[in-house]
């Protein structure tokens, strides 16, 4: 083999093996963002759980933040675990969950109804974002949509 071609060989190859560095550097940073991103999520979710396990043992409810600020009827964002329990703790208080507002509508099975955030979505007092790690922007697509104050389950429990 000639000598250029074994330089463009070599140099060809330490080109190929820096690029492949690169790319596999790139998938490893975004891969240690997501992972950062969801530890940042449960550990918010744990911390959110633990002060309203501590409002309950306080005797308080979540219905007390409600009626205190006269929001009889409410739409509740988000229908996982926190939407869950909202939904069971408000059931036989004296406020109305009118509907649930979820991507997933069709997936959820409940006594109310599930719409989605691109349908019309009906007057209600407040609407209650349980998916408070996206609340930001959550609550920016909802006041293109509704007239009624947007709140961050979040609030809510730090606010009793």
């Amino acid at each position: 083999m000639k000598k250029g071609s074994i330089i463009s060989v070599m140099t060809s190859g330490a080109i190929g093996a820096a690029a492949g560095s690169v790319a596999i550097g790139t998938k490893l940073k975004k891969e240690l963002q997501t992972t950062k991103d969801k530890a940042s999520k449960m550990s918010s979710y744990y911390h959110m759980f633990n002060k309203w396990l501590m409002v309950r043992q306080e005797g308080k409810s979540l219905a007390d933040f409600f009626e205190e600020n006269q929001y009889k009827t409410i739409a509740i964002y988000g229908m996982k675990e926190f939407g869950e329990r909202l939904l069971d703790e408000l059931k036989d208080s004296g406020i109305t969950v009118k509907y649930i507002i979820d991507r997933n509508a069709d997936g959820i099975y409940a006594d109310i109804d599930v719409v989605t955030p691109d349908e019309e979505l009906e007057s209600v007092d407040a609407i209650v974002v349980t998916a408070t790690f996206y609340f930001d922007e959550i609550e920016e697509m909802l006041y293109q949509k509704v007239d009624c104050p947007v709140i961050s389950l979040e609030d809510v429990l730090y606010e009793l």
